[in-house]
């Protein structure tokens, strides 16, 4: 019997229950996934900053150069040094929770991000969401703030009809859709492609007729060579991610000057 080439099933994205079935708490593979990285990214800043030295070395050398990027190329770089520290805190968490949660992705035996569904990213999208329009209306009040936002000024009078809606899609709906899709859909394909390179190559060398096993050798290179790809994904992701947030943020901070 040929052997056969199975591509990845529809189990690889959404996993059946694996703990807790038929509960309010059921846990798949993702959601564990989930919250193994939680705590690897918990207990890395616990043993980073649990004694700090005066002069850093080892794991708090690291902890303090990943907070040292967050702060100066993208709190401080869009927000300034006052609002940059203001707003670091959750810069921070949503740059490090996406850059950990992603990197699950290239870890054997693991080999998905549980970013690559859409939950998380939607929550991360919420926080940014919720955080931008919180910042607006509490400067400016409810009903200044979503006018600034959306009423371009110094235009005729009947491209208001056009532009309002426009604004209002782009600045109230369409920010927090692209956060999510861009960094589901992103996580979403480098697992695609992973699985797939991975997968050939088991196939050329395990499976397939002893002429085609030399395949095996360059699904295997294409395999690594995406895998130093999706870590530089994984960082992009994590940066975009929150400087945009970082972007939404002075944008509503500074509505009036739209």
């Amino acid at each position: 019997m040929a052997a056969e080439f199975h591509p990845p099933s529809l189990s690889d994205f959404f996993p059946p229950a694996i703990l807790f079935e038929g509960t309010p708490f059921e846990l798949d593979r993702l959601m564990l996934v989930r919250i193994v990285m939680t705590v690897v990214l918990l207990a890395f800043f616990f043993l980073a900053m649990r004694s700090p030295k005066i002069v850093p070395r080892g794991i708090q050398n690291v902890g303090e150069m990943a907070l040292g990027f967050v702060k100066d190329q993208i709190a401080d770089e869009v927000l300034g040094k006052e609002q940059g520290r203001r707003f670091l805190p959750v810069l921070a968490t949503i740059f490090f929770a996406v850059l950990f949660l992603n990197f699950s992705g290239i870890i054997p035996f693991i080999n998905i991000s549980s970013n690559a569904r859409i939950g998380m990213p939607i929550v991360l999208a919420a926080i940014a969401y919720i955080v931008f329009n919180y910042v607006g209306i509490k400067k400016y009040g409810f009903f200044k703030y979503v006018k600034s936002s959306i009423v371009v000024p110094g235009v005729p009078l009947p491209l208001h009809f056009l532009l309002i809606p426009i604004e209002f899609v782009s600045t109230f709906i369409l920010r927090p859709f692209t956060l999510t899709v861009r960094l589901m859909a992103n996580m979403l394909a480098g697992h695609i492609m992973l699985v797939l390179f991975f997968s050939a190559t088991q196939f050329f060398f395990f499976e397939a007729a002893a002429g085609m096993k030399v395949f095996g050798i360059f699904s295997l290179v294409a395999g690594f060579g995406f895998t130093l790809f999706e870590m530089l994904v994984i960082f992009l992701q994590a940066y975009v991610f929150a400087l945009l947030t970082a972007v939404y943020i002075d944008l509503a901070l500074h509505a009036d000057s739209h």
